[in-house]
């Protein structure tokens, strides 16, 4: 072999070293900016990123926070309105109640007016047909014909002895 050869090793050295100083200077020149070019942009990119998602994480809260605001004040519009409902249809339910009582109360003034009426008819048909029966009975008992001003007399005796 050729390269164990110990006459062969002073070129292969001077060959290694210029070898070693053209790799070295390509790397130092060409590779190694490249990949530091390649790491910083990805490195900006990261921050780029985490600094968008930083902005982002403040702005879901924010929006979270305006949310929930936002929700509590529509509860406590609801919450007004169901009470204020309550009390318009309690308002309304006692002006109704009060108008079903009074209509009650003249319903009962004219029933009991149409009783008293009616009473007073029925009074005063007893007071004739009380009239008419006793006249009947005197004329079937006795015989006698009664006056009609007579038999009135004294049916109106009779009742305003009882009364």
């Amino acid at each position: 072999m050729p390269q164990l050869n110990i006459a062969d090793f002073s070129p292969q050295l001077v060959w290694l070293v210029i070898c070693f100083v053209i790799l070295y200077i390509a790397m130092a020149k060409l590779a190694i900016p490249r990949i530091s070019e390649v790491l910083e942009g990805r490195q900006d990119r990261i921050s780029k990123d985490l600094d968008e998602a930083k902005r982002l994480s403040e702005d879901s809260e924010k929006a979270k926070a305006e949310y929930e605001a936002a929700l509590d004040e529509a509860r406590t519009k609801a919450h007004g309105m169901v009470a204020e409902l309550k009390a318009e249809l309690a308002s309304e339910q006692e002006a109704s109640k009060a108008k079903l009582e009074a209509d009650l109360a003249t319903k009962a003034k004219d029933a009991e007016q149409s009783i008293a009426k009616a009473k007073e008819t029925a009074l005063s048909n007893v007071k004739d047909i009380a009239g008419e029966a006793a006249k009947a009975a005197v004329s079937r008992l006795v015989a006698v014909d009664v006056a009609d001003a007579e038999l009135q007399a004294a049916v109106d005796a009779q009742m305003k002895g009882d009364a």
